[in-house]
């Protein structure tokens, strides 16, 4: 469904959240872009950017948040060619989020009005843009509802407590394709959620891009996730992109310690049981990183020049980009078990 046009273009976004203790570097030059109906995984550790990333991106960021470089592209038609999201006067950005661009919260229910039925939710995103009214609000709603599996009759006047997990998840699905956006960010989707309702949800998304071809950005920390429905993959450490690859390459063949880490970190579903791995220590200090390569700390391979330069995204085979001066050594060592390889079966 990808295709080469570029609907997003991120280049060398830097943001710094303001505290007591000093700037907090959340987000560190970070570049990437993502194609017309592509699907792209940010995954990592908690604390890594990822959820920074995907506000900025829309404008979202909290108060005490700064960005202090960098540049957001977006393309909604070739013809009229790309816009810079961060010039956006505030009444172009509030429509460019959700008619463009719309994001889907970690944590349905804080993302609802909690007195407010769903039909007022829909009613309120649709007067915001100046977009249908009653009877025809209420269908294209219906329509949307009843693609993301749920009863629209039961839903439309409930309130968000009526509501079990993921049926809310799902209505936010829908509420975030209102108005068509050509790209929608979904933070953490199933966090919370039991099992077989992840395992709706992640079916639902697939159906949804082959009907929709909406481009998706897909921020996890499930790595099984993110290699069943992603096209490709991007590793955040310490709010930097260290590795990004097609889904197939990056579980097959990762190249940064961390990347490989997190894999074997992956409890194996077949074969012997073994000890879960994990990656020593612990993410570093965002106010206080330490020079060179910040994974030096925890990383088996790191030397003197880990320890003195921080390596930038290098190109290590066809659109696969690793961040890391001993990526050969990584690949070719035994820090990759191959039992954790199961994963990208699901890639």
């Amino acid at each position: 469904m990808a295709s080469d046009e570029r609907v997003l273009d991120v280049q060398d976004l830097s943001v710094v959240y303001r505290g007591r203790r000093g700037g907090a570097q959340a987000l560190r030059q970070v570049s990437f872009e993502v194609r017309r109906g592509e699907a792209l995984a940010l995954i990592g550790e908690s604390g890594s950017g990822k959820t920074t990333l995907g506000l900025a991106l829309v404008g979202l960021l909290p108060a005490g948040a700064q960005i202090t470089q960098g540049r957001i592209s977006y393309q909604h038609d070739p013809a009229t060619g790309p816009i810079d999201v961060l010039r956006l006067s505030p009444r172009r950005l509030r429509r460019f989020r959700w008619a463009e661009c719309a994001m889907v919260f970690q944590g349905a229910q804080n993302a609802f009005n909690p007195v407010l039925p769903i039909a007022d939710h829909f009613r309120d995103t649709a007067r915001a843009h100046g977009y249908l009214r009653g009877r025809a609000l209420k269908a294209r709603a219906q329509d949307l509802l009843e693609l993301v599996r749920l009863d629209p009759e039961r839903v439309w006047q409930a309130y968000p407590h009526e509501l079990s997990g993921g049926m809310r998840q799902r209505v936010l699905i829908a509420l975030s394709l209102l108005l068509s956006p050509q790209l929608l960010i979904l933070d953490e989707p199933t966090t919370a959620l039991d099992i077989l309702t992840q395992r709706s949800i992640v079916d639902l998304l697939k159906t949804l891009r082959r009907q929709l071809n909406f481009a998706l950005i897909f921020i996890s920390h499930d790595l099984a996730l993110a290699a069943e429905l992603a096209d490709r993959v991007a590793t955040m450490y310490a709010g930097r992109i260290v590795e990004v690859a097609d889904t197939r390459t990056l579980f097959k063949a990762p190249a940064h310690p961390y990347t490989i880490g997190l894999i074997n970190a992956l409890p194996t579903i077949a074969g012997p049981i073994a000890d879960l791995a994990t990656i020593p220590g612990s993410p570093p200090d965002l106010i206080a990183l330490p020079g060179g390569c910040p994974f030096h700390p925890r990383c088996p391979l790191a030397d003197d020049r880990s320890r003195a330069e921080e390596p930038s995204l290098l190109a290590v085979g066809p659109e696969h980009q690793v961040a890391c001066w001993h990526w050969q050594q990584a690949r070719g060592s035994a820090l990759f078990a191959k039992e954790a390889q199961h994963v990208s079966d699901r890639a």
